[in-house]
């Protein structure tokens, strides 16, 4: 079986490719620079992207199962041609497909494949602990977190786990036609991540709150939307119960515990001057 790792260099992509090999499988990964994609051995880096149709019947050819993304890994924004995606997939014979959700509501890639006659699993995180290295620069300058919304609460997950319950659901009978809720072991709020940054780092992080005035100019300086932006505030203001929920879901896929934050920022602990 060779299977395709789309954002292969990813967050969640990385550790998917790695999980894969280290079980066995052949592995190919869809990358738009595999010169720069420092990718495990015995990884099979192929140039695309799933935003660029042109680029994938390479990728597809002799392929029996893939991670597709459900979103344009550039800018985030749907990907709107999900049936041609979907139509290469199955002209190269793909039979089994697991589709990263980028969003509450399903894209038009999630919405082909329900109706691709493939086997699929929809993956649905409610929220990557790989978010908070935005706030690496101000931890490891100044000790400092400045966020708004401290009392939303995010059940939070590794991207490791999400590439483990990928991993089982390309692999393994009996996920098709399903969609997995993925969260971390516990619920946090900004102000108690920031306290567990602080814990592993073994030094004083401060928090600071934005209002949320301050928030939405910070995200309009980044240049996002006032779509995206709009998203964003109601994500933190009345976010869905999935999203401060902890689920089983990781540990009944995979067989082992979801990752705790902890874990995560010591995995991490040098972006944050750690």
């Amino acid at each position: 079986m060779t299977i395709l790792v789309a954002g292969a260099t990813g967050h969640v992509g990385r550790p998917l490719v790695e999980q894969l090999l280290a079980s066995g499988h052949l592995v190919r990964a869809l990358t738009r620079d595999p010169g720069k994609a420092d990718l495990p051995p015995g990884a099979e880096a192929v140039a695309g992207n799933l935003a660029d149709t042109a680029s994938l019947a390479r990728a597809f050819d002799g392929v029996t199962a893939a991670h597709l993304i459900g979103f344009d890994g550039e800018n985030h924004s749907p990907l709107t041609h999900g049936d041609e995606i979907v139509a290469l997939a199955r002209e190269a014979g793909v039979r089994r497909v697991t589709v990263l959700g980028g969003d509450v509501e399903k894209g038009p890639l999630e919405l082909a494949v329900e109706t691709s006659g493939l086997e699929w699993t929809r993956l649905s995180p409610v929220e990557f602990m790989s978010n908070t290295l935005e706030w690496a620069e101000s931890v490891r300058t100044e000790g400092v977190v400045r966020e708004a919304f401290p009392g939303t609460g995010s059940a939070l997950v590794h991207e490791a786990d999400i590439a483990a319950v990928a991993a089982v659901a390309l692999t393994e009978d009996g996920h098709a036609g399903r969609e997995y809720w993925l969260t971390g072991p516990e619920v946090l709020t900004p102000p108690d991540q920031v306290r567990v940054i602080a814990d592993v780092l073994g030094r004083k992080v401060r928090y600071v709150e934005l209002s949320l005035e301050e928030r939405v100019a910070r995200w309009r300086r980044e240049g996002y939307s006032d779509e995206d932006i709009e998203f964003f505030v109601t994500m933190r203001t009345d976010p869905p119960e999935a999203g401060r929920t902890v689920l089983p879901t990781v540990e009944k896929v995979t067989g082992r515990p979801a990752r705790t934050f902890a874990a995560w920022v010591r995995e991490n602990a040098a972006a944050f001057g750690g």
